[in-house]
């Protein structure tokens, strides 16, 4: 059996939503809202207080949103959230309970200062389907209040873009996640060139969210979560693990430990690719050796468990050493300034 095979037979084969999205009927009568003053700038800690903080963030950076809003001249209504639905594709992952309950609690006591967009919903006469706003409405219902919203006609592309920037503009959404809507949009039809307005990426891009998502079993993405604090580099490094030999024993082992759920997603994370590490009995590799223009082996290259070891033959090249130490600094800068390149691909 194939090592890709064994490994969706541990973990479960990949099923994806094939739903078909509808069309939407007009709006409630409207009213016009005031633009929502400027929530102060939180100071952010962790646990409760941090996912407070964080809240509070995300709806005074959203406050311009509103002003957006009103300054076009949409209107904005209030509705049953049990009229409205999700969209036809999902964006996000299971969000922290936390901060959930911390985000229900802003809007119990400052009340939903930024509304929603939705449509006509295609197919259910008198109901809507969200484009943006998926937190907001599921606290409105959860407190039992109407939910305030802009209602306009969009086409599936509209409101596609319009849920895929939004959550781009706030950088809300994990890689992982972004990767999961490129996919879905993509299964669902839509042109690339529709899925990279709505991610607001480049093909390059584009072409490696759709490359790591589908390498990446669905149950072990549900397993691990959203893993917010882990970029391109780290899922890239995730996907080669996973195509090692006996990768899909080691993945069922690590899931299925009795501490395992407990771990916030970034730490379920870090122990998965820990775990899929190359195993401290292989043997060691081969030491590399760097030539300079004439071929002579000068540097000696040993990688191992503990770190990476070079040695400079300063008979061949004596003053190379001295050189190497005093550029270190500025070799390190251009390292940390790619690596953040990196981080926002």
């Amino acid at each position: 059996m194939k090592r890709k095979d064994a490994l969706r037979a541990a973990l479960g084969a990949r099923s994806l939503d094939r739903e078909t999205a509808p069309e939407l009927p007009a709006g409630n009568p409207a009213e016009a809202v005031e633009a929502p003053p400027e929530a102060p700038r939180p100071l952010v800690r962790s646990g409760a207080v941090g996912a407070m903080g964080r809240s509070l963030g995300r709806i005074a950076s959203a406050a311009a949103e509103a002003r957006a809003m009103v300054a076009s001249g949409d209107r904005v209504v209030e509705l049953d959230p049990a009229l409205i639905d999700g969209s036809f594709v999902q964006d996000r992952l299971t969000g922290d309970p936390a901060e959930h309950a911390a985000f229900v609690e802003l809007i119990r006591e400052r009340g939903q200062q930024v509304p929603i967009l939705v449509r006509p919903h295609p197919s259910a006469e008198g109901r809507y389907q969200v484009a943006y706003g998926h937190r907001r409405l599921r606290a409105a219902a959860e407190l039992g209040r109407p939910v305030r919203a802009v209602v306009k006609a969009l086409s599936d592309e509209d409101l596609v873009v319009a849920q895929g920037q939004e959550n781009s503009a706030r950088a809300d959404l994990s890689y992982i996640e972004r990767a999961l809507f490129a996919i879905a949009l993509e299964d669902r039809g839509f042109d690339r060139a529709t899925i990279m307005a709505a991610l607001a990426v480049e093909k390059t891009q584009l072409s490696r969210l759709l490359g790591i998502g589908r390498a990446v079993p669905a149950a072990l993405v549900a397993a691990v979560g959203p893993a917010p604090k882990a970029g391109r580099p780290r899922w890239t490094a995730l996907v080669e693990a996973l195509a090692r030999d006996g990768a899909g024993e080691v993945v069922t082992r690590i899931l299925a430990a009795p501490d395992f759920s407990g771990l916030s997603s970034d730490d379920r994370f870090a122990r998965l690719l820990a775990g899929l590490a190359v195993p401290a009995s292989r043997p060691a590799p081969t030491p590399a050796v760097w030539t300079n223009l004439g071929g002579r082996p000068v540097v000696r290259i040993e990688r191992g468990r503990q770190g990476t070891q070079l040695t400079v033959d300063d008979a061949l090249e004596p003053d190379f050493a001295a050189y190497l130490i005093q550029s270190l600094p500025q070799l390190y800068a251009t390292f940390t300034e790619s690596r953040t390149r990196d981080e926002t691909d």
